[in-house]
């Protein structure tokens, strides 16, 4: 059985129309992608580690894929891009994941864990000078820590849906909460009364990530249907 992570179900919707034979319990949703079984996990965007530990316990996977959203914090990487993040990876499924998504040209790049959503150009820029990353997310760093002390490999896989030249379409403190783990609506439209040029900015971003998303879900039924 795989185990596959995402922070949100707005990054897990595509993928979870492809499941078969769905079965929900305790945060968990198991069911067959192409007569492989797996299992879902949302974490929460820059989660704690207890969710991924009921995952482990609880289903137990052979192998557990990370995946979800990161923003670019290099020129080189665009929206749409796929990356696997060769400093979370288990070097084993990293090599199998090249050859297996060879078509679809995904990026070996560092990968960087924030504790923070990333938005304006001089964090990205900072975080490309100072660890070296080409990518930034919010899961990742804590995830590999509990898969490790469980013995359970990991890859990372992530599609790239923000960049410093295409950025969210407004503060991230409007577009989520972290703390309540959801927009808030009421924000986001007080947001969009002031400034309504946003809305279309909104529209665009929101047209962006169903792209990636798509991408990422392609992908993703690879790995399972050959890992």
């Amino acid at each position: 059985m795989i185990g596959i992570t995402f922070a949100l179900p707005s990054e897990s919707s595509d993928l979870i129309r492809r499941v078969r034979a769905v079965e929900r319990s305790d945060n968990l949703l198991s069911g067959k992608i192409e007569n492989r079984d797996v299992t879902i996990l949302h974490t929460g965007v820059g989660a704690k580690n207890q969710r991924l530990e009921f995952l482990l316990h609880k289903a137990r996977p052979r192998l557990v894929i990370s995946s979800g959203f990161a923003g670019a914090v290099r020129e080189e990487l665009h929206v749409g891009d796929l990356i696997l993040a060769q400093n979370f990876s288990d070097a084993a499924l990293l090599a199998n994941a090249e050859r297996i998504l060879r078509d679809r040209q995904p990026r070996l790049v560092k990968l960087f864990t924030s504790t923070s959503i990333v938005d304006s150009v001089g964090e990205r820029n900072e975080i490309a000078r100072r660890a070296g990353a080409a990518a930034v997310d919010m899961e990742t760093g804590a995830i590999v820590a509990v898969c490790n002390a469980h013995a359970v490999p990991l890859l990372s896989l992530r599609g790239i849906s923000d960049t410093a030249s295409q950025p969210f379409p407004m503060p991230p403190s409007v577009l989520f909460d972290i703390e309540r783990q959801q927009t808030s609506h009421g924000r986001l439209s007080a947001y969009l009364l002031r400034h309504p040029a946003s809305i279309w900015r909104l529209f665009r971003f929101a047209r962006q990530v169903a792209r990636v998303r798509a991408a990422l879900t392609d992908a993703i039924v690879d790995l399972v249907r050959s890992l």
